[in-house]
């Protein structure tokens, strides 16, 4: 049973009723920043766990300002559509609601909150090697790396580097998943560009594995890996399970490509990409 930290009360409880009711997430974000991301992430996340263990579950994106451009910034991460919110609730007999925030945001009504912790972006702003430049990215101007964005998702000249996060969004999905939720995110060129590189390679073994014949997900890898993301979605834990997985010298390449699959319908990093490709 997955079961999550409440940032109300600082006591683990179960994200989803005994009988399996309907669980409402609520992704509260407050502006159209990497914070706001992350946000939308770990709700992404609760949702494809509970699944996972059978639960059905609902999502509303609560956004007082930019809401199609956090819907449009969402989907570029893989995240799953939010629901509609208004009055959608009525005749569903949802079972409990769970909130997803910032770890500062003052959330009303009940059910256990999941605090999120900053995301703060360390690059310098693209052609600035002024010694005097900022290192927050004012001012920057993001060129090319909107280009695969929709419109409606192009970050304002308020937050440049935004469009340097989501220029390769499965990387930035892999480095925010690499840290503890609860712990700040300091992100930069080159934490995107590591993440990238291993999410490659992860991309090439798993077309590799898939040329031999598949075998089963071992019980054990299988019963770590849910430990890992049943205990408050911890998914730095799931992926040491897949880097172990990676180096085991006697388990079966039919197997990996099994493990990365499953473990996939949660981290929607696309790891089965590159089948068929020459690898």
């Amino acid at each position: 049973m997955l079961r999550i930290l409440d940032a109300r009360t600082g006591e683990p409880v179960p994200a989803a009723p005994a009988r399996r009711g309907l669980t409402r997430i609520e992704a509260r974000a407050f502006g159209l920043d990497p914070t706001a991301l992350r946000v939308l992430l770990t709700a992404d996340l609760l949702v494809r766990a509970l699944e996972l263990g059978g639960t059905p579950v609902w999502t509303i994106l609560t956004a007082p300002h930019r809401h199609a451009e956090l819907r449009a910034a969402a989907t570029s991460l893989s995240i799953r559509p939010f629901e509609d919110g208004r009055d959608l609730a009525s005749g569903l007999g949802e079972a409990q609601a769970i909130h997803v925030t910032s770890e500062t945001a003052d959330v009303p009504g009940g059910g256990p909150v999941v605090g999120v912790a900053p995301v703060e972006w360390t690059g310098r702003p693209a052609g600035d090697r002024g010694a005097g430049s900022s290192s927050d990215g004012a001012g920057w101007s993001g060129g090319d790396t909107e280009a695969g964005l929709p419109d409606q998702a192009r970050p304002s000249a308020g937050n440049p580097a935004l469009s340097v996060l989501l220029a390769d969004p499965a990387a930035l999905r892999l480095a925010l998943l690499s840290v503890p939720r609860g712990e700040p995110v300091r992100l930069s060129p080159v934490t995107l560009e590591e993440a990238g590189q291993r999410l490659a390679r992860w991309r090439r073994a798993v077309a590799g594995w898939a040329r031999r014949p598949s075998r089963p997900v071992p019980d054990e890898v299988r019963a770590r890996l849910r430990s890992a993301w049943e205990d408050d979605l911890d998914l730095p834990a799931v992926l040491d399970v897949l880097r172990a997985v990676e180096r085991a010298p006697d388990l079966p390449d039919g197997a990996r490509f099994e493990t990365y699959v499953y473990a996939d319908r949660l981290l929607a990093l696309d790891l089965a990409r590159d089948l068929g490709r020459l690898v």
